[in-house]
């Protein structure tokens, strides 16, 4: 991948479904060995904008560029998947089959329609189940996992697919918090060890602060900061976008920003023990 241009990026997306527009000229850049974090409330285009990059879901207007500079349009679907893969919401749950059967599925853009595996084929399986310590259940039906274990194998197979670019729609949604841990703890390890470039919707903020290299903060259909989390993930801002009092602190030890959001209910009194700067940093872009 170039180390200039990103390795995918979609630039003033416009998208929607039939008559109604639900993302209006958007862009975002996902670069290799980044975490690119899409956040916002319900409805506010993120899974849309991540499906699209994908190529799932149409753009009205607009344009997909890979780190080459060829339209993603430009591009066959096999040709298209071996450089980019999504993981989404909705998967299937496969029966009857072992965990090293549903990562060896992540080899399809690279198979002849009845040939058998290479070697090459295996190599990535294998590193693909190495690298999300689904190895020693490799031969364990799926139908015995947990959910997330079960992600765990479904990222596997995105892996085996041997792609520079991950797109991610949720990923912990439904995972108890062991498991929502893990799955982001893997995620930024794709990024730091394999160069990989992540792009991922998020609804905890915390979890997108504690992620992302980039968060790009999406209302009513439209960009409306992209920048670091410190920048982005911002009081002032939240609070506007998301209706409800957002106060945001910056660790002075770590530099990882936490997002405490008042409902009528919060308690006003802090612990004296509690070590924290209010951010007032404000996002590098903002769009009215």
């Amino acid at each position: 991948m170039s180390v200039d241009l990103p390795a995918l990026s979609g630039a003033e997306l416009t998208l929607g479904y039939r008559d109604t527009t639900v993302v209006h000229g958007a862009s975002v850049e996902l670069r290799a060995g980044h975490v690119t974090a899409l956040v916002g409330p319900n409805g506010s285009g993120k899974s849309t904008l991540l499906r699209a990059l994908a190529r799932l879901h149409k753009a009205e207007a607009g344009r997909i560029v890979l780190d080459d500079g060829t339209s993603a349009l430009d591009l066959d679907a096999r040709a298209f998947s071996r450089r980019v893969t999504m993981l989404g919401q909705s998967r299937p749950h496969p029966s009857g089959l072992t965990v090293r059967d549903v990562v060896t599925f992540g080899r399809h853009p690279y198979r002849r329609r009845f040939g058998g595996l290479a070697d090459t084929d295996r190599e990535a399986i294998d590193r693909a189940l190495d690298v999300t310590g689904t190895a020693p259940m490799q031969g364990r039906a799926v139908d015995e996992l947990s959910g997330g274990e079960l992600q765990r194998v479904w990222l596997a197979t995105c892996l085996a697919q041997q792609t520079g670019v991950l797109l991610l729609d949720e990923p912990t949604n439904h995972l108890d918090l062991r498991y929502q841990v893990e799955i982001l703890d893997l995620v930024r390890d794709l990024a730091d060890d394999h160069d990989v470039a992540v792009g991922i919707v998020l609804h905890d903020l915390n979890h997108a602060a504690g992620v992302a290299d980039t968060v790009v903060l999406l209302h009513q259909g439209r960009v409306r900061a992209t920048g670091t989390p410190v920048e982005v993930l911002a009081g002032e801002l939240l609070t506007d976008v998301y209706g409800l009092t957002i106060e945001t602190f910056v660790d002075p030890d770590t530099g990882a920003v936490r997002t405490d959001p008042r409902g009528r209910h919060h308690h006003t009194q802090r612990s004296t023990q509690r070590s924290t700067h209010r951010s007032t940093t404000r996002p590098t872009t903002r769009n009215p």
